[in-house]
């Protein structure tokens, strides 16, 4: 079992095709499936954190969530700046498909490794709205409790975020001092496009490693994080 993720798929829901941001963006989707399908096995699980579909509403996401839930493999998803259709997690969670999961501000647990996460927000500046800077803060606290959620669930069990937001740059810590706090591994983002993923953090900052995982950036690749034996080798064993 193996968890891999990617981001940002942007289906068009009928009405918003790629390829109008560039050559690359053609066929995107197919592109993402047909490696998907070779690398991804029914046990192993992919995480999405954020902007699946451009639809407005739920009923409109329905023929996208649809063709994500037929492919192999347990997926968890989270919401992204352009996830319209998102609703109430009540709604969304009903709507989905059997192998398919969303995460709000909680946590589950899989296969002996957690996962937790919030949609994040732009990291503040000097220059900053304070409308902004009211989001950001709601979402550390909104991050804080998925993590508190996780560490319910398990208090030593490997733990995995997302974000949907860049949880850090270079020049600010960001959301990172959070993820540190409750012990997480590794943090899968997206958001980024372009130009801008080449200042994105990857690596390891404090323990925990980060990874970019916007499907442009990715060539739309599934990007692979572990095999799950490997983060309960490193926890000494399952959790479960």
């Amino acid at each position: 079992m193996a968890v891999f993720a990617i981001s940002d798929l942007h289906l068009p829901a009928r009405q918003k095709p790629m390829d109008v941001f560039g050559a690359q963006w053609a066929n995107h989707f197919e592109k993402i499936s047909e490696d998907w399908r070779a690398r991804v096995n029914d046990d192993d699980i992919v995480l999405l954190p954020g902007d699946l579909t451009w639809a407005m509403r739920l009923e409109e996401a329905m023929e996208d969530i649809r063709r994500v839930g037929e492919l192999p493999g347990k997926k968890l998803i989270l919401r992204g700046n352009h996830d319209y259709w998102w609703s109430a997690i009540g709604r969304v969670r009903r709507a989905l498909p059997e192998n398919m999961f969303a995460i709000q501000n909680d946590a589950m647990l899989i296969d002996g490794v957690l996962f937790a996460g919030t949609r994040g927000w732009m990291i503040p500046s000097a220059e900053s709205d304070p409308g902004d800077v009211h989001i950001y803060n709601r979402e550390r606290l909104r991050l804080e409790m998925s993590l508190k959620t996780a560490r319910r669930l398990s208090p030593d069990a490997p733990l995995v975020a997302m974000l949907h937001y860049p949880p850090l740059f270079e020049s600010s810590l960001g959301f990172s001092d959070i993820l540190n706090a409750y012990g997480v591994s590794d943090c899968v983002y997206g958001h980024l496009h372009g130009a801008s993923i080449a200042g994105a953090v990857r690596g390891v900052r404090g323990g925990v490693r980060y990874h970019q995982v916007s499907c442009d950036g990715l060539g739309f690749k599934m990007y692979l994080l572990k095999d799950v034996s490997e983060y309960l080798q490193s926890h000494g064993g399952s959790y479960v």
